[in-house]
Order: C-alpha cells, then structure tokens, then sequence
C-alpha cells in the first residue's frame, strides 16, 4: 500500500480516537444531567445546555438519545464526580475532573500521568485554592455595550467581562451561568458560543520552559487517553498553536 497509505491509516484513527473520547465525554455528561434532572430538556436546564454543547462539537443525535434513553430504562452505569489536583513540570498546578465507575481504577490511572511527568498527586485543595470556580461564557457577536447592556437589562450579576478583539468573556457565579447565557441570548442577534460553562480558572499563569512544555504536553496527552477524565485545568501558558 505504501507509505501514503499508511500516514491516511494513521490520521483516520486517530481522528476516530478523538471522536470516540469526545462522545465518550458528553455521553457521561449527558447520562448523568439527564438521570439527576429527568430526561426532558424543556425542564432540564443543565441538561439542555449540555446538548446544545455536544450538537456544537458534532457529536451525532443517535449518541445523545441513546445516554438520554438510558436513564428510562433504569438499565445504566452510576457514575461518581471525582477531582485530581496536583503539581505538573515546570511548577504547574493542575486539576483533573472526572467521571467514574471505579474510584481505584481511576486514581491510580490519574497518578501515573503525574508520577511519570515528575509531577506530584496532591491533596484536596492543595491547588484548587489557587483557582477560581465560575461559570465562563465566552463568544462573539454583540460588542461589549452590547453585552453589558443586556445583563444589565436582565439584572444579572457577572464579576467580569473581558474583550479579547472580538471574543467577550463573562465571568460569573455558577449557579448563574443559566441566565447569563439566556441574557445573551435574549438580545436577538446571532451568538457563536465557544465555552459555555462552569470551570475551574487559575487567578495567574506562568510559562515554562522546552523541557517542562515537553513532559506538560505528555500529561494532557496520556489523561486524554484516559475514558474518565473529562477535563483538566491547569495555568500553564500554551504556545498559540495550542
């Protein structure tokens, strides 16, 4: 077959790899809004959002009904909310969100991305204190009068905006996250959305040197490998291409 071949065989898996981690994420992000909330999202805001999120990143309607209809049929995983925090190479701090069906099988498997980076498993709160949990919106589409206008018309509190040449970014509580967007939304105009929830931002971030960004790159790639961890936070600066 040659060599082409074999680099099209490789792209194609690995692109289907990065497909199958993406729906694998929303599906327990699904499943579990809608086995907590009920399955309508008409009376489910958190679980409506999380599919419009998941329609945003492509991932196919039969995926979303299928983690929807799971939780009718009372026949499906319990999955449990856990949180990693650490320290990473060059004095990075991370924290690691997961969805698990086994606590042991996912500590130890979150561990190993830290022990074999030269990275240290903390305890809780040992670097969470340095970030801030909030709800983050960030898009384009109203200019920033726009914007403040329309969360004030709503009477909705956020604790900063940000203009980064044309992408605003509202910082908020997270339990108003919800009516931030719908303040948004209400203006009328046609809004691209490219984070739409709550998140764990560090209050500073630093750079690091070749060698830490090498072994920090390995991190985010062997937790991407990882069906459990569904986000990672961390205050390293990323190169643009990034």
């Amino acid at each position: 077959m040659g060599r082409a071949h074999e680099v099209r065989k490789a792209a194609m898996e690995k692109t289907a790899a990065v497909k199958s981690k993406l729906y694998a994420k929303f599906g327990k992000e699904i499943y579990m809004a809608a086995k907590t909330g009920g399955p309508d999202p008409d009376s489910n805001l958190t679980l409506k959002r999380i599919i419009e999120r998941a329609k945003q990143n492509q991932v196919p309607a039969d995926v979303i009904k299928r983690n929807i209809e799971k939780t009718k049929s009372g026949v499906g995983e319990d999955y449990i909310p856990v949180r990693y925090e650490g320290f990473g190479p060059g004095g990075s701090t991370l924290i690691v969100e997961c969805l698990t069906d086994n606590v042991n099988r996912t500590f130890g498997e979150v561990r190993a991305c830290f022990t074999k980076t030269g990275g240290n498993l903390g305890v809780q709160n040992s670097v969470s204190y340095q970030y801030k949990y909030c709800a983050y919106v960030s898009f384009s589409g109203l200019t920033e009068d726009e914007a403040l206008t329309a969360l004030m018309d709503n009477e909705c509190e956020v604790e900063d905006l940000q203009v980064d040449e044309d992408v605003l970014m509202v910082i908020g509580a997270p339990s108003d996250l919800d009516h931030i967007l719908e303040s948004l939304k209400s203006v009328g105009k046609e809004l691209e959305f490219y984070n739409d929830s709550v998140v764990w931002l560090p209050s500073s971030t630093i750079d690091i040197d070749e060698e830490a960004m090498r072994k920090f790159r390995h991190f985010l790639a062997m937790t991407d490998d990882i069906d459990d961890v569904q986000e990672v936070y961390h205050n390293v600066n990323l190169p643009e291409e990034e």
